[in-house]
Order: C-alpha cells, then sequence, then structure tokens
C-alpha cells in the first residue's frame, strides 16, 4: 500500500479564533512558507480542520523540527499519510518505529501506547477496534508491553475524510499566536538576556518585530554590535523577517550626561533611547515599542523611573518581562538560544556613563528640562540620520563580517577560559 511522508501541524490559539480564523491561518500559512528548509525541496501545504498537512518532495527530519520554531503552532507530529485500511496503518506505524529506532526496536522493549481518531465516522472501524487490533500486532512485532497510562512511544492514527495518518513521535511548538497577526513593534536590544527574551514573548503573540541596538561609537569598540547581529539572527529563526538598526550613542550620549546631574543619567539616556526608537518605529509603521524591564531589576526600572521614561514617547511600551526575575528569564533565554550570545562579554553603551548612584525617583518635568539644554530634537536627529540597517531571513540570518565573526568567535573562547565569570547582563 502507498505511504507517504507528511508532517501534520496543528494550530495553536489560531484554531480558536472565530470569524477571523482565516486572518490568523493565512498569517500562519506565510510563516510556514518562509520556514521550510531547503533540505525538503518542494512542499505541498493542504489545510485540514485545525492543522495543516506538509508534503515535503524530499523526506527530512529538518521539516518537523522547524517547525517547532513558528509561534502559532502547537504540535508537529511526523507522520505518514496511508490508505484508510488497518493493515494499511500497522505498516506505517512500523515503518515509522523502525526509522526511529532502528536497531533498538526490539533490543530495548519501550512501554507504549495506541490512541486512534476517527473523524471520519463512516469509517467502518471504531477507535476502540483500531486501537485493540493495532496494540495487539504492534506488541507482537516487537515485543513491547502496552501502557495505556505512561507510554514511553505513543501511536497516534487519524483517519480523516480522505486518507488517513499515522505518527510515532511527537513536538511541541512554540504555541501562541502566528508572527504578523498582531501588528509590528519596534524593540530596544542590549546585549544581555533579557531584551532577547522579550522580542521572543512578543513574537508569540503575533507581533512582528524589528529591532534598534544601542552602541556606545566612537566611545566604545564594536563588540556589542556583533552581538547584536547574533542575537538578532537566533531570533529571526522565529519569524519570517527580521531588521535590525545600529544607532551610534556616544557622542549623544556625553551631551546629555553633560546638561544633567550624575543621578539623572540612566534616566536620561533611556528616554532618548526610546524616542530614537519611536522615529524609527514611526518610518516603519510599528505600532508599539518592546523593552526587557523586569520592575526593580536595576535603578532605572522602578515604577517612577518607568513611568519618567514613558512620558518620552508617545506609542506603548510593551514590557512582557516585567514581573519575571533574573532565573526565569536566564531559563528562557537558553530554551530558544540566546543566552550563549548574551553570556559573551561586551562593551554595553549603558554603563559608559553610569552613575555610582543612580536616582531610582524621577519626574518627567526635570528630565524635559534636561533635554532641553541638550537640544534634544538635534540629539535624535544627528543619531537616527546615522543609523546602519541589516536585514535577516527565517532560519537564515544576516552574515557576519569576517571581522565581526573573528571577534565573536575570540569573546566566545575568551569567555569558555573565563566559565562563569560573566554576569548576567540586564535587557
Amino acid at each position: 500500500m502507498t505511504m507517504q511522508h507528511c508532517v501534520l501541524v496543528k494550530l495553536g490559539e489560531a484554531f480558536l479564533k472565530g470569524e477571523n480564523r482565516a486572518l490568523f491561518t493565512r498569517a500562519l500559512r506565510r510563516n510556514i512558507i518562509a520556514a521550510l528548509p531547503a533540505e525538503s525541496g518542494s512542499v505541498a501545504i493542504q489545510p485540514r480542520g485545525g492543522m495543516f498537512v506538509l508534503f515535503p518532495s524530499d523526506h527530512s527530519a529538518q521539516l518537523a523540527q522547524r517547525m517547532t520554531e513558528v509561534p502559532g503552532i502547537n504540535v508537529v507530529d511526523p507522520a505518514k499519510c496511508t490508505q484508510k485500511a488497518p493493515e494499511a496503518f500497522l505498516d506505517a506505524a512500523l515503518d515509522q518505529l523502525r526509522e526511529r529506532f532502528g536497531d533498538e526496536l526490539q533490543q530495548r522493549p519501550r512501554a507504549f501506547a495506541v490512541i486512534a481518531q476517527r473523524r471520519d465516522k463512516r469509517f467502518e472501524h471504531t477507535s476502540a477496534d483500531l486501537n485493540r487490533y493495532l496494540g495487539a500486532e504492534i506488541q507482537r512485532a516487537t515485543g513491547w508491553p502496552v501502557n495505556l497510562s505512561h507510554p514511553e512511544v505513543t501511536i497516534r492514527v487519524d483517519v480523516n475524510f480522505g486518507d488517513a495518518f499515522v505518527s510515532v513521535q511527537r513536538l511541541r511548538g512554540v504555541g501562541g499566536l502566528p508572527v504578523g497577526s498582531s501588528g509590528r513593534a519596534m524593540v530596544l536590544l542590549s546585549g544581555g538576556f533579557d531584551s532577547p527574551v522579550a522580542a521572543m514573548r512578543m513574537m508569540k503573540r503575533g507581533l512582528a518585530c524589528d529591532f534598534v541596538h544601542f552602541s556606545g561609537a566612537p566611545y566604545t569598540d564594536p563588540s556589542s554590535i556583533y552581538k547584536a547581529y547574533a542575537l538578532v539572527r537566533q531570533l529571526s529563526r522565529y519569524q519570517p523577517r527580521s531588521r535590525l538598526w545600529v544607532a551610534q550613542l556616544g557622542s549623544a550620549q556625553r551631551t546629555l550626561a553633560s546638561s544633567s546631574a550624575p543621578g539623572l543619567r540612566t534616566v536620561a539616556q533611556r528616554r532618548l533611547m526610546l524616542r530614537i526608537a519611536e522615529e524609527l518605529a514611526g518610518r516603519q509603521k510599528a505600532d508599539a515599542l518592546v523593552t526587557g524591564d523586569s520592575l526593580g531589576q536595576v535603578a532605572s526600572q522602578t515604577i517612577s523611573n518607568l513611568h519618567t521614561v514613558d512620558d518620552a514617547v508617545t506609542r506603548p511600551v510593551l514590557r512582557p518581562l516585567i514581573g519575571w526575575d533574573k532565573e526565569e528569564i536566564i531559563a528562557e533565554a537558553r530554551r530558544i538560544g540566546t543566552a550563549e550570545i548574551s553570556m559573551l562579554p561586551d562593551q554595553d553603551c549603558c554603563t559608559m556613563l553610569a552613575p555610582p548612584r543612580p536616582a531610582t525617583y524621577s519626574d518627567a518635568a526635570t528630565l524635559q528640562t534636561v533635554e532641553t539644554r541638550a537640544g534634544i530634537e538635534e540629539l535624535v536627529t544627528g543619531t537616527v540620520s546615522n543609523l546602519q540597517e541589516y536585514s535577516f531571513t527565517a532560519g537564515d540570518g544576516a552574515q557576519l563580517s569576517p571581522q565581526g565573526a573573528a571577534a565573536l568567535s575570540s569573546q566566545r573562547q575568551s569567555s569558555q577560559r573565563c566559565e562563569g565569570t560573566a554576569s548576567p547582563q540586564a535587557g
């Protein structure tokens, strides 16, 4: 009987939407197409109820793995599409078990269960019939014990209206909503743990994210820029397209610092960054700004200072990590693949002119006076006019320059030699 490799992609929250569901499924389909790996060749995508079925011309495990990184997808089942007959289901299950476990199939018994779902109620065999038949035959072929409560391997059979799908493996996806279904945002990206995790949380809520990174150039080296490249490249696995702008903030920082009391420098710089980000967001039609702030983590993230910072812009400032502690943030950074990059040492512009005792309380009126004295409009305009832009695509990303790649490699080796000495950085 003819069998074909496929991948079942089951929708997350989009499946729960009512009349707007088509908007979300269209966005998800676009994102799936953007994430398709070259190893899978051409891929046919067919909607089936609350899922998409992907039929690759070249079978590759890469396809299922990539789908786990697409927001809006809850579950990914590598499967085989087969005819609607119990014998075909058995062949498909045993074939996949051999592919997955190879020589270990009969050498190491694994407790298993069979879950059959009969969407097509006209199919002559009930779900219970299929469970009993397949369970007995698979046990006979493998010698594995049946355990319905805590199986190591679950064989799933989905009897659809036109065909059927059999899978022996289930992968968990990112979940959430498809990127782009909730609009666009501009993320203020540092080299620390926090802001990349904040960006990922917003992608899961359907926001397409662009990024702006603030470098202390010409007074700092390019190490923070190399980290920003690497972070956005990693985050680009989760959305079809990303853009990074690098703002050279060093000169504007010095001007602003000379116009304010030392304790207010950090808040004044944060307001400057938000102003620049909002100017860039307006040009890119982004509706919100995203930061990695966590309440009370550093002096600039007190309620008073956050309120003062927000006063500088009109767009909403989203802070998805506001109630997270540092351990939670670092754990999530490890999960999404940004932690190793964030641990690399760099020259952070935020610490370049940081006062020894930053203020934990501030008010907007005082900061407005400081900004007027510094010529804030000219500082914003001058910085925005010299932005550098880089583009990334899903699962690929812009390549670092040879110098950048060498610098990152050197930093990584240095970090490994001094394992554990890199302190967590604020985002």
